[in-house]
């Protein structure tokens, strides 16, 4: 018999005011306005949150899946928690969609690792309903202790993959009968089923058919299937290891854009999570462009070298998938927000972790390869509530210049501009907090030729040894300009440069109070063109 979720009165008398309202906040008081507390990107209310997951649009919802301990602020008791918006800016947290089940004696028997969800508007499953289809959840089931399941035997840590599948957009659930659909991985990695996990299906319409990509986490391996039903699932091939191979794999995902923008010449894009080895330490995502044939990937092989290609040089940007049938065909990625060398310990309270802003992926070919370009969405634009300072262009002497901002201003904020630095050694901005020595630099390095985050001034740093620290990334100045998009926020600071090729996400604990901002170079003279910083609104105001 399936087994249908229900939320006990002791989850709904603690998350919500009244049981009838599902499609409610989470939160009596959804205003969300703490010290660090992130007013672009989503949050919890309350407790820890690690990877999104089932990121899936559907009846005019986003939906926003994600990894999530409703019992306290540091990981553990694993579960899905939900979110859903209208224009991926403003969420509405609802009841948790899969909690942790426990035994009379308050063990665990079943943990909701990451997974990804799909609308099933064919009905291959045979979950839906005439005119209802079902949305389908494949997830990481984990079963930290021994037993048997639908005749299955399961051992004592097991990680496979099942199903659930909901009628009421995704406001409840129901686990599949015969679960789990892929108790174990294949053949040759039989062994790794403590590590095998993180399942992303999407629909390949080539052949008519659900594509699932998995990983040998411990082996480096994305792990290939397909299926016609969501329920028979087929090996098919495989990938790796490749690129960086310092820590185990996660969360993987395969999608399918045009390059340059035409339509006609398309690339696969292969992402992959690995934690530890990173490019700035702990976490990190890498990507790999090439082929994908229905049954496994195959990278391009007119790469330079094997060298791991970054999908975010920053610290604070991890486990990040993207949006299933979201419209216009659109390419939406959304990663965690922290790291694991430290994500138990940021100074935030009464929840711990955020995801990302959305980001819309493109390819371009620069600098005589193909490579991942990322865009803050669009909509973001949308929470612009007024220009505090715009000049076509300032010369940079030596030293620290104040820019004069249009009255006080908090985060978060926007600024753009075109970075000329001429021959300074370092040039850049500095973002920090009037009346304080803390800052956050952003700038060139013109020996190394990058561009870094230096949050070495930014505030609050003492949760972790190697937190205070300067991130940097390979940077190309083209007519000697590095163009700068850098979002502001409570907690982090996300910049965007060149043409979106090179992206950093840093996390930052800075004092309260207005904001400053400052003009900077070091050894030599530098400018910059066509600087705008804009004050954006919170995305939390106009909740209701």
């Amino acid at each position: 018999m399936a087994l249908t979720f229900r939320l006990s009165l002791l989850t709904i008398g603690a998350a919500l005011l009244c049981a009838g309202c599902a499609s409610g906040p989470h939160d009596p008081a959804p205003v969300r306005d703490e010290p660090f507390r992130p007013q672009l990107s989503f949050s919890p209310q309350r407790n820890w949150m690690n990877d999104p997951n089932g990121l899936v649009y559907h009846d005019g919802e986003y939906h926003l899946f994600y990894q999530y301990n409703p019992n306290k602020d540091t990981w553990g008791d694993m579960s899905w928690g939900h979110a859903v918006s209208a224009d991926l800016l403003h969420w509405t947290e609802l009841p948790l969609a899969l909690p942790v089940e426990k035994d009379a004696g308050g063990e665990i028997t079943q943990m909701f690792f990451s997974g990804s969800a799909v609308v099933d508007h064919a009905n291959t499953s045979g979950f839906g309903k005439p005119g209802n289809p079902a949305m389908v959840a494949m997830y990481t089931a984990v079963f930290p202790q021994a037993r048997t399941l639908n005749g299955k035997p399961i051992r004592a840590g097991t990680q496979a993959q099942s199903l659930a599948y909901s009628l009421d957009r995704g406001r409840t659930w129901t686990q599949y009968a015969g679960n789990p659909v892929i108790p174990e991985p294949p053949g040759p990695y039989a062994a790794e089923y403590r590590d095998f996990r993180d399942p992303k299906v999407f629909w390949y319409e080539p052949e008519h058919k659900w594509v699932l990509a998995t990983v040998a986490a411990q082996r480096h391996k994305a792990l290939f299937y397909s299926s016609r039903d969501l329920i028979h699932w087929e090996w098919t091939g495989e990938f790796g290891p490749a690129g960086a191979a310092g820590g185990v794999w996660e969360c993987p995902d395969l999608v399918e854009l045009p390059v340059d923008g035409d339509p006609a010449r398309r690339r696969w894009v292969l992402i992959v999570s690995i934690n530890p080895g990173g490019p700035a330490g702990g976490s990190g995502m890498q990507y790999f462009v090439g082929d994908f044939d229905g049954k496994t990937f195959t990278r391009d092989r007119n790469v330079a070298s094997d060298d791991a290609r970054w999908l975010d040089y920053g610290a604070d940007f991890y486990a990040g998938v993207t949006y299933n049938d979201a419209p216009g065909n659109r390419r939406l990625l959304v990663g965690w927000m922290n790291n694991w060398d430290y994500a138990g310990t940021v100074p935030t309270a009464p929840w711990r972790s955020a995801q990302s802003l959305p980001r819309e992926l493109g390819l371009r070919t620069l600098d005589g390869q193909v490579k991942l370009v990322q865009q803050p969405l669009a909509q973001v634009q949308a929470l612009r509530s007024g220009l505090l300072y715009s000049v076509p262009a300032r010369a940079i002497a030596p030293g620290v210049q104040p820019v004069s901002l249009n009255g006080a201003a908090n985060a978060p904020l926007e600024v753009r501009m075109r970075l000329q630095p001429g021959t300074a050694a370092r040039s850049g901005i500095r973002l920090g907090t009037a009346g304080t020595s803390a800052y956050t630099e952003i700038g060139y390095d013109a020996a190394q030729r990058a561009v870094y985050v230096d949050r070495t001034h930014a505030g609050e740093a003492r949760f972790h040894p190697q937190f205070a620290a300067r991130h940097a990334a390979p940077a190309v100045l083209r007519d000697g300009e590095l163009p700068l998009r850098v979002l502001v926020d409570r907690g982090s600071v996300t910049v965007f440069a060149g043409e979106g090729e090179t992206v950093l996400t840093d996390q930052v604990f800075p004092p309260a109070g207005p904001a400053a901002v400052s003009l900077f170079g070091v050894d030599g003279d530098a400018a910059v063109r066509d600087l705008d910083v804009w004050s954006l609104n919170s995305i939390w105001k106009d909740v209701q």
